[in-house]
């Protein structure tokens, strides 16, 4: 039975896309012939149940595999920083000699950790979920590091080709990439009768509206200033709704105030985001930046087979999972005045919804299944 250690920055119960990532790769080898532990920091964070407080160190379970969870002390830049790392590390790969280590990129700390023990026999995967963009002088000190760390790597994993030919990184390691895209979770987009009269009710509140939705953190990266201007072109028709919440949700509400249009909605449960991904007729996913890598709920608004609105982004994946003109309409990045001529475009043609849909849901269904990435894990595994 082969060892595998995963490196993430957080687990369960916090929620992130690199740690759905993480937790989709951890569910993909049970009941294989893996024996899983996974070392993260820890975090103030609460999800079904499960409770976690970033500065503790501790030991738990999760679906029946080991997480040490490494109290954080401070954060410098978006990167955790834990005097325990040190130790817990150490005893895990003295101890425990995983024969695989699976490490989520970025997480520049411990890259500097893990590069103490580039001797020892092990293989490595660098999942590489994004470029440091925003820390540009971060990502020039990093530089030697990142070289250092993709040297060592059996195998780079990123989650689209665009990702691969856009970074500086991986197009100088590109021998050793592979493309594994990532998932929606199709159990938890399950849709039930409740759910059904749910997204009735939506579509009765805005009756004769067409509902353009979208839903994320409120960071600068998810572009929602560019929607909620967007709606400023727009007439009476149209009904943009705003799910989630963020640093940015006070200046947004700022913004948009005195445009009726537009609705947020906070934060939502699974349910609400179910039934409101059946009640609209427009994705809207409006990042800006790379990073945005790839787009989970733009594979997930695809899914209900609704038509995506992106902006263009060069290197990020979410090109590669909105197809342009194919499953949705894709704008000059940051154009807010195209991306309002784009909605009245699929407002205005109900048979162009209907084709773009269709082909987004088939799309999801082909490449971005947990299936399908269960499959693509367990390949990469076997291969190293």
């Amino acid at each position: 039975m082969k060892k595998v250690l995963h490196i993430s920055k957080y687990y369960f119960p916090f929620i992130g896309g690199v740690e759905e990532v993480a937790a989709d790769i951890t569910a993909a080898l049970k009941g294989e012939d893996y024996e899983q532990k996974i070392i993260c920091f820890n975090e103030d964070s609460t999800t079904d149940g499960v409770t976690t407080h970033r500065g503790e160190t501790v030991h738990d379970y999760i679906d029946g595999v080991e997480v040490i969870r490494c109290g954080t002390a401070v954060k410098v830049a978006s990167q955790a920083l834990s005097a325990a790392y040190f130790g817990e590390l150490k005893k895990v790969m003295e101890g425990y000699r995983p024969d695989i280590v699976v490490f989520h990129y970025p997480n520049p700390f411990v890259s500097e950790l893990l590069l103490k023990y580039r001797k020892m026999d092990f293989k490595l995967v660098v999942y590489w979920h994004l470029d440091i963009t925003k820390q540009k002088i971060l990502s020039k000190f990093f530089y030697k590091q990142n070289i250092e760390l993709l040297e060592r790597a059996d195998k780079i994993v990123a989650t689209s080709p665009n990702y691969i030919k856009g970074s500086p990184f991986l197009r100088r390691f590109r021998d050793k990439c592979i493309v594994i895209p990532n998932c929606i979770n199709n159990e938890r987009l399950t849709v039930t009768p409740e759910i059904e009269a749910l997204a009735a009710k939506i579509r009765r509140k805005y009756k004769d509206k067409f509902i353009c939705f979208g839903l994320g953190r409120h960071i600068p990266y998810k572009g929602f200033i560019k929607l909620v201007e967007a709606s400023r072109y727009l007439d009476d028709r149209f009904a943009i709704l705003i799910g989630g919440k963020g640093e940015l949700t006070g200046m947004l509400m700022k913004e948009a105030s005195g445009d009726s249009k537009v609705h947020f909605l906070g934060k939502i449960s699974d349910s609400q985001l179910i039934a409101c991904l059946l009640a609209c007729d427009v994705f809207c996913f409006p990042s800006v930046t790379k990073n945005e890598a790839f787009g989970i709920a733009l594979a997930e608004g695809m899914y209900f087979g609704k038509p995506a609105v992106t902006f263009t982004i060069e290197g990020s994946g979410v090109n590669y999972v909105n197809v342009k003109d194919v499953t949705g309409l894709e704008c000059p990045n940051s154009d807010s005045a195209a991306y309002a001529k784009a909605l009245e475009k699929l407002a205005a043609d109900p048979e162009l919804r209907k084709k773009l849909g269709e082909a987004g849901r088939a799309r999801v269904l082909e490449k971005f299944t947990y299936d399908t990435f269960r499959a693509n894990i367990l390949d990469m595994m076997e291969k190293l």
